[in-house]
């Protein structure tokens, strides 16, 4: 809950922020632009920011001590204008995620309480809606590439811990701009399991068979730079 007062009080801001240049001379609003090619929402740029990561689903109840962790994400955009108000963004995005927790699941030799570290491909499509001049709601489906798997800052083999290399799932957030620069939030709610179901190997359950349904939780604050307008 804390996480989600905090996003929704930055969300807040950057619409505060927005609606103050309402008005300033030599700021353009969305109804500035009457045509589709000469829309605002066309365009590219670069983001990056700030993650708090997490997880959740009904296996979380066997796992104890559990924290979030705090990264980061970077990339870019690209934005095609349908009207004024309406335009759809497809993003490529490095995102470094996880979680903290300890659990009595873990193999022998190891520590019940450890850090995995999860880090994506993200490939989210919005619609985004500008309902005021300067601030927009993004919403829309993502799909993930887990590319890289760390435990206890140990790199492990994907395939070898059972991991789920695909991830999917859905993003809201909301966005301000301030000419060419943006600043935003958003949640990812992902639908995909982080482990596969279980299987046998060398005669044995994996160590993850009572982990199975547990999933990605992420909050994204970022900013970002467009090349045009």
């Amino acid at each position: 809950m804390k996480k989600i007062a905090l996003l929704l009080s930055l969300c807040a801001l950057c619409s505060w922020e927005a609606l103050a240049q309402r008005g300033v001379e030599g700021i353009r609003k969305s109804s500035d632009y009457q045509t589709t090619p000469d829309s605002r929402n066309n365009g590219f740029g670069i983001k990056g920011g700030w993650n708090s990561s997490n997880f959740r689903g009904d296996d979380k109840k066997n796992y104890g001590n559990e924290a979030s962790r705090q990264n980061f994400h970077a990339g870019a955009y690209a934005q095609f204008g349908f009207s004024p108000q309406t335009s759809l963004q497809v993003e490529a995005l490095y995102s470094r995620q996880g979680f903290k927790a300890s659990s009595a699941f873990r193999p022998a030799g190891m520590q019940n309480t450890y850090e995995t570290q999860l880090d994506y491909v993200q490939v989210p499509v919005m619609f985004v809606y500008n309902f005021v001049d300067n601030v927009s709601f993004h919403v829309g489906p993502q799909v993930s590439l887990l590319v890289n798997v760390k435990e206890d800052k140990n790199a492990v083999n994907i395939s070898n811990r059972n991991y789920n290399s695909l991830d999917y799932g859905g993003v809201a957030g909301l966005e301000a701009r301030v000419g060419p620069a943006r600043v935003g939030g958003r949640y990812v709610l992902s639908l995909a399991n982080i482990y596969n179901d279980p299987k046998m190997e060398n005669g044995m359950m994996t160590p993850n068979e009572n982990l199975n349904d547990i999933k990605n939780s992420l909050i994204q604050v970022y900013v970002g730079f467009g090349f045009a307008q």
